[in-house]
């Protein structure tokens, strides 16, 4: 593995343009942080308007090319980048454990993870299937095709940096649409990383831009207005989604967004304790808790609450945490010291209103954004963690009794993107499945995750899937050709 100072001078910095680093428009730039210390990693390119624009000039103009490209040069060049990002995942994996903070161990599972993406929709490429048949009125034929969506903006999150930009880059390169990607500030350069890594593996010029900015708003406002572009895919919270839905009306661009989430993770009396507990760790630490994903809310059934709570805590208290690159860390920092605050806030209010802390609760002294593992339990009804998402190393725990109780406590919300179920009934684990607002739901799974299987979420938690099958279809338009 490459020394920390000799990876970051060999990471893009500028902007990803044509295929090559150039600066942006002013010379503009803006620092990435390790939330590990709060220290200045490096600075890198700030885009501007124009350079959003010179972004879209090009992705416009490689549009009609790159739809033309055979689907089987398209899934190479996608099958190549997958194997380029394997032969670099030591950089990879070193470097969003700086930017973002997480264990190295899990920047590694996402490095697998967010090449997959690569890889399954190379095989889906070639998959874009059409029909034909005879209209019934027997007055002609139908014939149904599908095509490309057209230039599309991808707005990425922090805390899964390389993940959440290849689960929308490779169905939109599969599909035959041109993508800008605009990744967070937090953590532009694993996005920049992939920039380079698209080149070398013969990515035509103009097909993928990346525009990393300290002023979205700036950079996306003037894309949004602009006739060329035709889809926008972001993930994030669901206050920003609602802003940019309201954004990409006035044109009535086709959208696709994952939004926030507050997954419950259900434990009926029934359930195998000990596959909880390993479920619930999962659910709840992965990515220190900064996941969509992650389990917010514990409803215990009251009959095995007590136990559940104890083994809980121990576990939690058990962790490791310290910054990433450090060996056996399992807790990282937050991703900044706004986030933490955030999570404090959280807690604090639960306890005012009558929730006792079993484990942590409080920042951790020193540098850096860390936050200790904390268990909450007696978490009452009005407590806001019950309903906000905390994206932290926080688990509330509430009781219920019966299984429509249980029911009733997991779709207490606004969110509806995961769920966790916990029963060795086979009849109950499926009823209750069917009955949780949920896009997606575990039994027995702490980690539900897939390439091959459709992400999204209902209610406020978005619109539209990302992966499996199902995801190449929001980068495809469906035209109907009327035949004699």
């Amino acid at each position: 593995m490459r020394e920390r100072a000799d990876l970051l001078a060999a990471v893009p910095r500028g902007l990803w343009l044509g295929g090559e680093q150039v600066p942006a428009t002013g010379g503009g730039a803006f620092p990435v942080h390790d939330p590990a210390t709060g220290a200045v990693l490096t600075e890198v390119a700030d885009a501007t308007a124009a350079d959003g624009a010179h972004a879209l000039d090009a992705a416009a103009a490689a549009q009609p090319g790159w739809a033309a490209t055979p689907a089987r040069q398209r899934a190479e060049i996608l099958r190549r980048a997958w194997e380029l990002i394997n032969a670099r995942r030591d950089d990879f994996a070193m470097l969003m454990t700086l930017e973002m903070g997480k264990p190295l161990a899990e920047s590694y599972g996402e490095v697998t993870y967010g090449g997959e993406f690569l890889r399954w929709f190379a095989e889906e490429a070639v998959r874009i299937n059409g029909r034909y048949t005879h209209s019934p009125s027997g007055a002609g034929r139908i014939l149904v095709t599908k095509q490309p969506v057209g230039p599309a903006l991808a707005i990425t999150p922090w805390n899964f940096p390389l993940a959440m930009g290849t689960r929308k880059i490779a169905p939109a390169f599969a599909a035959g649409c041109t993508m800008v990607v605009k990744p967070a500030a937090e953590t532009p350069l694993t996005m920049l990383l992939l920039g380079e890594i698209f080149a070398e593996a013969g990515l035509p010029s103009g097909v993928l831009s990346i525009l990393p900015t300290a002023r979205a708003a700036r950079l996306t406002d003037p894309l949004f207005a602009d006739a060329r572009l035709r889809k926008v895919t972001f993930t994030g919270s669901t206050a920003i989604g609602k802003i940019l839905l309201a954004q990409s009306a006035s044109r009535v661009l086709r959208t696709s967004m994952e939004l926030g989430g507050n997954a419950p993770f259900v434990v009926f009396a029934d359930a195998d304790l000990d596959a909880a507990l390993d479920g619930a760790l999962a659910a709840k630490m992965r990515n220190t808790g900064e996941a969509c994903t992650a389990a917010n809310r514990f409803h215990v059934d009251n009959a095995v609450r007590a136990e559940f709570t104890d083994r809980f805590t121990e576990r939690m208290r058990a962790l490791k945490i310290g910054a990433g690159h450090l060996d056996g860390v399992q807790v990282g920092p937050l991703i900044s010291e706004e986030q933490r605050d955030s999570v404090a806030e959280l807690v604090a209010d639960a306890v005012s209103k009558g929730a006792r802390i079993t484990t942590g609760g409080a920042r951790v002294s020193g540098s850096g954004y860390f936050y200790e593992p904390t268990v909450l339990a007696d978490v009452p009804a009005e407590a806001r963690i019950l309903r906000e998402e905390v994206f932290g190393p926080v688990a509330a725990i509430t009781g219920f009794d019966g299984e429509a109780a249980g029911v009733a406590a997991a779709n207490a919300t606004e969110f509806g993107l995961a769920a966790y179920i916990y029963t060795t009934d086979l009849d109950r684990a499926l009823r209750v499945a069917e009955s949780v607002e949920s896009g997606m739901v575990g039994i027995n799974r702490g980690i539900i995750s897939d390439v091959a299987a459709p992400f999204g979420g209902i209610k406020e938690s978005g619109l539209g899937r990302e992966a499996g099958s199902e995801g190449i279809e929001e980068y495809l338009e469906t035209k109907y050709i009327a035949l004699p």
